[in-house]
């Protein structure tokens, strides 16, 4: 039996069609709340609520929020970052599909909070459909008088992995290259003159005298700022009524792999990946669930683990890691050889090369598994990857080499057997190369890959 839907807070179904209907179902009560409040009434709201950052690396709202108000400057910016491009995710997307409207009075309530008179929202120029519903909630929302104050501009960004990361982000906003700087946004900001590094010499930004403070940035996620303004529209004990004391609220996930239905759902924190994976119908007839990834940036549970709860205490006690919401499930006839360089090649193909270690050690740890998966390799290419391993994230300007790190070796840990069939030489599995599972649609229980990632090259060109 399927289980019972739980309370939706994000994910309106049916989807909101205007803004008229968002309004008639509570929407704008959060900026009515924001206006009549002090910011810090606004972060301190957000700390009661616990919430933290779905796109990933869970960092507390409300010090993001209070890092911008008090970071110093004349510039402050606020932009939402629906990028999402990690193998595995489509919540963000779902989001904007179903509610955009929540969306975007989250960054309007952000820019309000920290003072900033222009924001910005990313995705990718291939999410047509959500571009679209963007646009069309940003016209509404023109017209109804809730951008008075405020300058909000959509961007359409390029189709690499690193749009996602927020100091990249920013960069594409200024109409460069996704390659992630040296400084966080809330030191080094949009628009900034003021260099990153001491010894570069720079013109002062029109308009200050003496030297420049660097325009501090907040960057949120799509969820982030539905879930704040949610929040703010509702107060944070009701917030804490869904979930666990370290992990209230609820979260979005998405599901797909070796799963009988995938989809997003919406779930409170807490609820075990079992039960999660249930929603999605379970494994295919006859197969049992071998792996379960969160994204590309954690370690891998094996099916023994499913008893985990998708909170952020709970996915660390079993090993991993929440990451932003993404499971990509592999069954008993899947070898996890073949997944560990189906992966792996994703971040050699995707990092930016601005870190020698990062490019050279995906690409290295990437041959070497593919040697592997292909039947030429031996102890030998272990030892590479074991080596390539230890210094791939030095001098990293983003995450993607520590999450190279944290998913090749807890692999390797965890499918020994796996790795020894290959060396031998008698690896069991019959299925056809697995795909990177990049997403490019999914809906009605059907999942779309991107078959060009297959094809994509390390200096982001395609065959």
């Amino acid at each position: 039996m399927k289980p019972p839907s739980p309370p939706t807070r994000l994910l309106a179904d049916p989807p909101f069609a205007s803004l008229t209907d968002y309004v008639e179902a509570g929407g704008g009560e959060c900026l009515r709340r924001v206006e009549g409040s002090s910011p810090e009434e606004v972060i301190d709201e957000l700390a009661r609520a616990g919430l933290r950052g779905r796109g990933g690396a869970g960092f507390p709202t409300s010090l993001k929020w209070h890092s911008i108000v008090n970071g110093g400057g004349g510039h402050h910016f606020a932009v939402c970052n629906a990028g999402e491009g990690e193998p595995g995710t489509f919540k963000d997307r779902a989001l904007l599909r179903a509610n955009p409207y929540q969306v975007l009075e989250g960054l309007i309530a952000a820019a309000r909070t920290l003072g900033a008179a222009q924001a910005f929202i990313v995705l990718k120029a291939s999410f047509v459909q959500e571009l679209e519903r963007v646009e069309t909630a940003l016209a509404e929302m023109s017209q109804a008088g809730w951008l008075e104050d405020i300058e909000l501009q959509m961007i359409a960004g390029p189709e690499e992995y690193l749009l996602g990361e927020e100091k990249a982000l920013l960069e594409v906003i200024e109409g460069n290259d996704p390659l992630p700087r040296w400084l966080p946004p809330y030191l080094h900001g949009l628009f900034a003159t003021a260099p990153q590094l001491g010894w570069e010499a720079h013109e002062l930004e029109p308009g200050h005298s003496g030297e420049h403070v660097a325009n501090p940035t907040l960057v949120n996620n799509a969820e982030t700022l539905a879930q704040a303004a949610w929040i703010l529209a509702n107060g944070a004990d009701a917030f804490r009524a869904l979930g666990t004391e370290i992990s209230p609220g609820t979260l979005l996930c998405t599901v797909v792999g070796d799963i009988s239905s995938p989809g997003v759902h919406e779930v409170p924190m807490g609820t075990s990946l079992e039960a999660v994976l249930g929603m999605s119908g379970g494994p295919l007839p006859g197969r049992q669930v071998k792996a379960v990834f969160s994204g590309v940036a954690n370690r891998v549970l094996s099916g023994d683990a499913l008893d985990a709860t998708l909170s952020y205490e709970g996915m660390e006690a079993a090993g991993s890691g929440l990451g932003a919401g993404g499971l990509i499930v592999y069954d008993d006839s899947a070898c996890m050889v073949e997944v560990a360089a189906t992966l792996s090649r994703f971040l050699y193909v995707e990092s930016c090369g601005q870190c020698l270690p990062c490019k050279l050690g995906t690409r290295h740890i990437t041959s070497a598994l593919e040697s592997l998966r292909d039947g030429k390799g031996s102890d030998r290419e272990l030892d590479v990857i074991t080596e390539r391993l230890r210094v791939v994230a030095d001098a990293n300007r983003c995450y993607l080499p520590v999450q190279e790190q944290n998913l090749v070796a807890s692999i390797i840990e965890s499918f020994p057997l796996d790795v020894a069939a290959h060396l031998q030489g008698t690896c069991r599995s019959d299925r056809a190369r697995i795909p990177t599972p990049k997403i490019i649609d999914l809906a009605d229980g059907v999942v779309v890959y991107d078959e060009r990632q297959e094809r994509k090259q390390p200096d982001w060109t395609y065959l």
